[in-house]
């Protein structure tokens, strides 16, 4: 640093305004007395996340040096989270993580929200003076590019950069990635690849290889883009944002299981991600690892005490997973599933004190019950799940576990109507229609549907081989798991369709394809099996028609 850049550094301390965050009163006012010293003027301590949240809230901080372990309260990393979650954390400020930890999970965690610098702990003032002045000194020369990016004024940002970038700034790399990104953002995409394929010619920069691969996915490149994140991988197995668009990636292909794989190696190594854990339960539920989405709810649950992503749907998921694992057997772990899913419910009830989370735990408690054939508590539950709820003005979320209750406690009749009613009232809404069909086809346990699709597919198989009575006695035993799915029904209806071709049915034989059909009849004119089931049904209807015995 030259004496002019010195002299210019003296007189910024004493604009800027500082709040020093942690626990203990000590360091707060050793910080303090250090800054004092630098020049500063304007500081502030609070000594708890809680607080410091709030004070951010209420004044602009230039420079947060915030201290990770603060007892029992919010971590330094969860005050950057929420900062950056609700925006209250402006470009031209600074966030200095000043802490002892050094855990893999800590250290990859807090790194995924950006931290403009970290401080290791002891702290002297040699250290800090150095470490603050070049962020200081960093932060003064990139002001005009980042008071643009606080206004959302992208293209005077863009101008900026290019500037910076011409004057040979001695930030060129912030500025090139700060530049792309910015291009990316602003939906120019062939600019934005051209600057990371320039840097990537030169030398392998991680940041660009990945700021590639996300343009590539922008471009539905998907094949192309995967390959950009396996090298990032391969060149850092630590790197998770490489992890989390992988797995973005395989999913926008229909590859479920390499998603939901590729995301829990990213949650294995960086754990304290709310979010990335919420989506991996959610991507476990839909390829039914039930194991895989309980490990994920209860690291959801477990690590949100405190930070902004802290949510009932985390209890009310973690909930569920644990109710459709303890249905369908009387094992020991079956018994703990149950017993840990109340108690996480109560929790759920308890902590949110909110009328509609305490329906949904009781409605998801109401199942837990009968799947431990302990009646007398699903009635109380519903009960009280009941009289919270105004059914005619019920919201989709509420009414879909309603509905799943009701037929869980053979209310089937009850539970159609309510489907049919949210559908008419949510018709507009896709992800809701998708969800009510969903349930209308498969109103069991997810323990029932694992069973029922591998029996689906055994019957393939079979039908697939010419084995067409192995194939029919495959389909009914998968019909026996869900009673309405159509696709199984019908499966049965086409095999034995086939199986008549050279053989003419009985009279049992013709029945139990009406019952096939009279399974499905409630599926409505759009859902995706209607034209099948109207082809079959004419079919079927011949049939029987041949098959009437003669009046003589």
């Amino acid at each position: 640093m030259n004496s002019k850049e010195s002299t210019a550094l003296a007189k910024t301390y004493q604009k800027l305004k500082f709040l020093i965050v942690d626990d203990f009163e000590s360091f707060r006012m050793s910080v303090k007395q250090m800054l004092h010293a630098f020049g500063a003027e304007h500081i502030d301590v609070s000594s708890n996340g809680k607080d410091a949240v709030q004070k951010c809230t209420y004044e602009r901080y230039d420079i947060v040096l915030c201290d990770h372990n603060m007892g029992e309260g919010k971590t330094g990393q969860q005050v950057l989270e929420e900062l950056r979650f609700h925006k209250r954390l402006k470009h031209t400020s600074l966030f200095i993580l000043v802490t002892a930890e050094t855990s893999k999970e800590v250290v990859i965690g807090t790194k995924e929200y950006q931290p403009d610098g970290y401080i290791a702990k002891p702290i002297t003032k040699a250290v800090l003076q150095k470490r603050m002045d070049a962020l200081i000194l960093q932060r003064q020369t990139l002001m005009p590019i980042n008071k643009e990016l606080d206004l959302e004024n992208y293209p005077k940002a863009i101008t900026l950069c290019t500037q910076e970038i011409n004057k040979g700034s001695r930030y060129k790399s912030w500025c090139h990635k700060t530049l792309a990104h910015l291009y990316f953002l602003t939906g120019d995409f062939q600019h934005a690849q051209k600057i990371y394929e320039d840097i990537l010619t030169k030398r392998e920069i991680i940041w660009a290889r990945l700021g590639l691969g996300v343009v590539q996915m922008a471009q539905q490149k998907y094949l192309e883009a995967i390959e950009q994140f396996k090298h990032v991988i391969n060149e850092d197995k630590n790197y998770v944002e490489a992890y989390d668009q992988l797995s973005t990636a395989y999913e926008k292909l229909g590859k479920q299981k390499q998603a939901q794989s590729t995301l829990q190696q990213a949650a294995t190594i960086s754990p304290l991600s709310i979010p990335r854990q919420q989506k991996l339960g959610v991507l476990c539920t839909k390829n039914q690892d039930l194991e895989g989405a309980i490990h994920a709810y209860k690291s959801a649950v477990k690590h949100s005490n405190n930070s902004v992503h802290d949510s009932a749907d985390n209890y009310l998921n973690l909930g569920r997973s644990l109710c459709d694992s303890s249905e369908g057997n009387d094992t020991e772990q079956s018994k703990e599933d149950a017993e840990e899913a109340i108690n996480i419910l109560n929790t759920a009830a308890k902590k949110y004190d909110n009328p509609n989370v305490k329906a949904k735990a009781n409605l998801i408690q109401a199942r837990v019950h009968i799947g431990q054939n302990d009646t007398e508590a699903s009635k109380a539950a519903f009960a009280i799940a009941e009289a919270l709820i105004d059914e005619e003005n019920i919201d989709s979320d509420t009414g879909i576990e309603l509905s799943k209750t009701l037929y869980r406690l053979a209310e089937t009749q009850r539970a159609e109507q309510l489907l049919h009613n949210l559908a008419k009232r949510f018709e507009s809404d896709q992800t809701v229609i998708n969800r009510i069909e969903e349930l209308l086809d498969e109103p069991v346990s997810l323990r029932q549907k694992i069973k029922a699709r591998d029996l689906n597919k055994k019957g393939i198989s079979f039908f697939e081989g010419g084995l067409l009575t192995e194939a029919i006695n495959t389909f009914k035993d998968a019909i026996n798991e869900t009673p309405k799915n159509p696709a199984l029904n019908l499966n049965l209806v086409q095999v034995a369709l086939k199986s008549f071709e050279n053989k003419a049915p009985d009279v049992t034989e013709i029945e139990v394809l009406q019952q096939a059909l009279e399974n499905v009849k409630h599926i409505p004119a759009q859902h995706r099996q209607y034209k099948r089931f109207i082809t079959l049904s004419k079919k079927v209807s011949e049939l029987a028609g041949k098959n009437k015995p003669s009046i003589t």
